[in-house]
């Protein structure tokens, strides 16, 4: 029986390792190369060396880091940069709603999951549904937490060292660095699109984005994401029903 157990930790371990080596992939070091920008960012706005790397580890998704630290340049208060800051986190919701069916196996523990569910982001997500198809279903947490672990340790690394160098670093190029993330995102969906309803909902999500931004900037997002959403929706199941009649 011991030694049943020491095998299946053995096994869980291995694919633990293999998350952590999907982690420093294409992917990963463009998220990190974002994470340049964002250590920039966070040392102009006055924003402390320990703090910037806290707020890496605890709040993780970059976007919502952003948005904390703009709050806190324009000095709003403690329950209106969190509320924000949730606000933001918000988007994430689907993705876990997504990957957590796909992680749980047949002796996977709920407590697993809501802790694993922190290491949800736009990379981890995209590379883990990529993988975890070919990974067995009782070494899915596994492999998770070695995916969604590293990318968060490694860029804690890499907003602490660069938040000490930031300083000969130009500023020019810490902007460019930034964008690299969104660009990957949105590439990586297009790509990844299981149905051509997806694609049809990004092109109307970008269509609709600049003239929502200049329409209502303060909902812009949300009525680009629910109308390009809603409209890709109805056209593809029209064109379902056509197909079926």
């Amino acid at each position: 029986m011991e030694a049943l157990d020491e095998a299946r930790e053995d096994a869980a371990f291995r694919w633990y390792l293999r998350g952590v080596r999907t982690a420093y992939s294409i992917p990963g070091f463009i998220l990190m190369s974002s994470f340049v920008g964002f250590s920039a960012l966070a040392k102009a706005a006055g924003v402390g060396l320990w703090a910037s790397v806290f707020m890496t580890g605890i709040v993780w998704a970059l976007p919502a880091q952003v948005v904390l630290v703009g709050a806190i340049i324009a000095g709003n208060s403690l329950a209106a940069a969190v509320f924000a800051v949730a606000l933001s986190s918000v988007r994430l919701t689907p993705m876990v709603v997504a990957i957590v069916p796909e992680m749980r196996g047949p002796r996977t523990r709920p407590i697993t999951l809501y802790l694993l569910s922190h290491f949800v982001a736009v990379t981890s997500w995209v590379l883990a549904m990529a993988k975890l198809p070919d990974v067995p279903p009782a070494r899915r947490t596994a492999f998770y937490f070695g995916l969604g672990s590293t990318l968060t340790l490694s860029n804690m690394v890499v907003v602490g060292s660069v938040y000490v160098l930031a300083d000969t670093l130009p500023r020019e190029i810490s902007a460019a660095l930034f964008m690299l993330t969104p660009m990957y995102f949105l590439t990586s969906l297009w790509g990844s699109a299981r149905e051509w309803a997806t694609n049809l909902a990004m092109v109307f999500g970008i269509v609709l984005g600049p003239i929502a931004h200049v329409l209502a900037p303060s909902f812009d997002l949300l009525i680009a994401g629910f109308g390009g959403g809603i409209g890709a929706y109805v056209i593809y199941r029209l064109a379902h029903r056509r197909r079926t009649a």
